[in-house]
């Protein structure tokens, strides 16, 4: 489980295919990893298969990963969103990150305001019963605010607005994305458990 609050910066030095998997490996400037150890790497959960005192450290990424996210896109030099998993003891100064991405988001805008910036993205169809306006979403492992959340367009996807404070915007790797990138979403899990409980209100025999 994690926060969604960004502790570092890393960078991939190497991407070996493995049977339609991917062996991940990043410079994580963390010196203290231990083998099996979760640590969500632009919001994606995965597991520390080797790790050495500086810092490097390999991650299994496997098809269904690859499938659902943005990490087949990483290669050699991207600089990628790292948080290790949060303790008991760990203030919760984002909101509950699971690692399991729901869906990849485009962006479509990023305008400057006065030192914050103002992002548009276009999201799957499919999220948008879990995004309301002031909730929680994380965008490659970062949790933010949900400013706006809009109609959906032919295709079914729908556009919603964040604005990312200056520490927020240099201190993850947000400030490389090219308008057209793609991001990594997770929406609420609470919001799911409850779209998820209201289904047996909705059946026929209750209508």
């Amino acid at each position: 489980m994690f926060s969604g609050i960004i502790e570092t910066l890393g960078e991939v030095v190497a991407v070996a295919p493995e049977n339609g998997a991917l062996r991940l490996s990043l410079a994580t400037g963390f010196p203290d990893l231990a083998l099996g150890e979760s640590v969500a790497v632009n919001g994606v959960c995965l597991t520390v298969v080797r790790h050495d005192p500086g810092g490097g450290a390999d991650f299994f990424v496997s098809p269904e990963t690859l499938a659902r996210t943005s990490l087949g896109v990483a290669g050699v030099g991207t600089v990628l969103n790292l948080e290790r998993a949060v303790t008991l003891s760990t203030r919760l100064s984002g909101h509950l990150v699971q690692g399991h991405v729901d869906g990849v988001a485009r962006l479509v805008e990023a305008i400057d305001d006065g030192g914050s910036r103002r992002l548009t993205l276009s999201l799957p169809g499919s999220l948008r019963p879990f995004c309301v306006e002031k909730g929680s979403i994380a965008l490659d492992g970062i949790s933010l605010t949900l400013n706006s959340v809009g109609p959906p367009d032919a295709e079914g996807r729908f556009p919603v607005g964040i604005t990312i404070i200056p520490h927020t915007w240099t201190h993850t790797n947000l400030q490389h994305a090219l308008i057209g990138a793609s991001i990594n979403v997770e929406v609420d899990v609470l919001a799911k458990y409850v779209e998820r409980l209201c289904h047996a209100y909705l059946t026929p025999s209750n209508a």
